[in-house]
């Protein structure tokens, strides 16, 4: 077949020269479009299979705990956020803090006055799983995503940030049989975190399934709020009924609830505390674990934690998915939503032996603050002065 042969008119290069002109305009503008987008701090990744930033640097993180009395949250999880967040953007992005001091309806006040001032993303450590949920809903509904922070608050959650909450009870409960050894006959008394938190039924499941068939539990109790208060006046009502020779160790869910435990059974006349559990390697549990008072703690490494929610919340607003996802390698379900994208950081048993391991190395405490002058010949016995 022979190649049929076109002429050119010069209408036709009138039209192609015309069409050309067009698409030089349309790269052109397109060009334009592009510079004016990175002055404003929009970075375009070109043929990337990660979507555009939707911000810049200049970001503004809103940060809610629940407490005071947890002493971590203020000298340990908040100042990393913040810091972290601040090197994430180049000292641009900002953080607005605010502490709910273990009221529900403040902290819903709280998140939903941080919509109103247009935040660009919520971190969150819920007082109330449950009672967030409306306030986690009008952030959704005005675009402001939230990432919840050690607790899994309820509603349309975008993201999560924790430690493998059960794996927190089964390192506490394998720690008590461990030094009592695998024996119905010894007594335990159970003293669980509050049942408004849903990392608390963690901790307490973990924890039974190394407990149950190798212990006798006694009595088991619950702690509203987390409140050493509660958990005294429980452990003197567990005192009065079994005697406190019939408590061979306490499970205690977390160090303020170990503390108060521990100030009962010496007031009670114990000659040598029992073995009593804790969680979160506040200071002075780590100063009671030197002197034989309490026999463990759980020690989450919080600026690992913080650093993690940090980078989510910046990646989440510059709509950075590829970058997202990878920080968030797992997923939980919550009563609300399922398949949360989430960050789940292991935790260690943390006893006398490796305290210079864990809190010194990571930064928590320096050994002068450990061993001060009451604690200068424990500090000694356990190589740490």
């Amino acid at each position: 077949m022979n190649a049929r042969t076109t002429r050119t008119t010069p209408s036709t290069r009138i039209r192609r020269r015309t069409t050309a002109l067009r698409r030089t305009a349309t790269a052109l503008a397109a060009s334009a479009a592009a510079v004016s987008l990175a002055s404003c701090g929009v970075v375009d990744v070109g043929g990337s299979a990660e979507a555009s930033p939707t911000k810049g640097d200049d970001i503004t993180v809103g940060v809610l705990f629940p407490d005071k009395e947890t002493k971590r949250y203020e000298q340990f999880d908040y100042p990393n956020i913040k810091k972290k967040i601040a090197e994430l953007t180049d000292n641009k992005g900002v953080t607005k803090y605010a502490n709910a001091e273990k009221d529900p309806e403040t902290q819903n006040t709280q998140l939903e006055q941080m919509v109103a001032d247009r935040v660009d993303i919520i971190i969150v450590d819920a007082v109330d799983s449950k009672k967030i949920a409306s306030a986690v809903r009008t952030a959704d509904d005005a675009g402001v995503p939230v990432i919840a922070y050690d607790r899994l608050a309820e509603g349309p959650i975008d993201g999560y940030v924790s430690f493998d909450n059960e794996l927190v009870g089964q390192v506490q409960g394998r720690s008590l049989v461990e030094d009592l050894g695998d024996s119905a006959a010894n007594k335990i008394v159970m003293m669980n975190g509050s049942p408004a938190d849903p990392n608390a039924a963690m901790f307490k499941e973990g924890a039974l399934s190394e407990l149950q068939d190798k212990v006798t539990i006694s009595e088991t109790f619950d702690t509203q709020d987390w409140d050493p208060v509660v958990a005294k006046a429980n452990m003197e009502k567990a005192v009065a009924k079994l005697g406190v020779d019939n408590i061979d160790a306490v499970y205690a869910a977390n160090d303020g609830i170990a503390g108060a435990v521990i100030d009962v059974l010496k007031t009670a006349g114990v000659s040598k505390v029992p073995p009593v559990t804790g969680q979160d390697a506040d200071l002075d549990a780590v100063q009671r674990i030197l002197t034989g008072d309490q026999y463990m703690t759980v020690y989450k490494s919080f600026p690992t934690q913080a650093s993690a929610a940090a980078e989510m919340a910046v990646a989440k607003v510059q709509g950075r998915s590829i970058e997202f996802d990878a920080l968030a390698k797992d997923s939980v379900d919550s009563p609300t939503t399922k398949k949360i994208p989430a960050q789940l950081v292991p935790p260690v048993a943390l006893t006398k032996s490796n305290i210079k391991d864990t809190v010194v190395a990571d930064g928590i405490y320096t050994v002068k603050q450990i061993c001060t002058s009451d604690f200068k010949s424990a500090c000694s016995a356990a190589d740490l002065d």
